[in-house]
């Protein structure tokens, strides 16, 4: 899949991390208290993706970026939910860093 629509680096280097199923690296783009919620309930960000990464969810492909590469929309396979259209929405601080990630059933 073609990462390169997304413009933001932070974003489309985490967005990397995730497809590769590498969550030391996906962590590290984020800063210690970001929030994190899924379809507007706000959870845990670590105990969440740490279940993601064990189930290798990640995008089957993504079809729109939108906000200068932060949001993100396409087809994820969300483990053992089965796979739909879902959002990123990323919120990057002024060091460059993940602040909060709101994620979601794609409309």
């Amino acid at each position: 899949m073609d990462l390169n629509k997304i413009t933001n680096q932070t974003v489309k280097k985490a967005i990397e991390a995730l497809q590769e199923n590498d969550k030391t690296n996906w962590y590290s783009y984020f800063t210690k208290d970001a929030v994190f919620t899924d379809d507007g309930n706000q959870l845990n960000l670590k105990s969440f993706f740490d279940n993601a990464f064990n189930h290798k969810e990640k995008f089957l492909s993504i079809d729109k970026v939108e906000n200068e590469g932060k949001n993100l929309e396409g087809n994820f396979f969300a483990g053992q939910w089965g796979t739909f259209r879902t959002y990123f929405n990323f919120h990057i601080n002024e060091e460059g860093k993940i602040e909060r990630l709101d994620i979601g059933q794609a409309k």
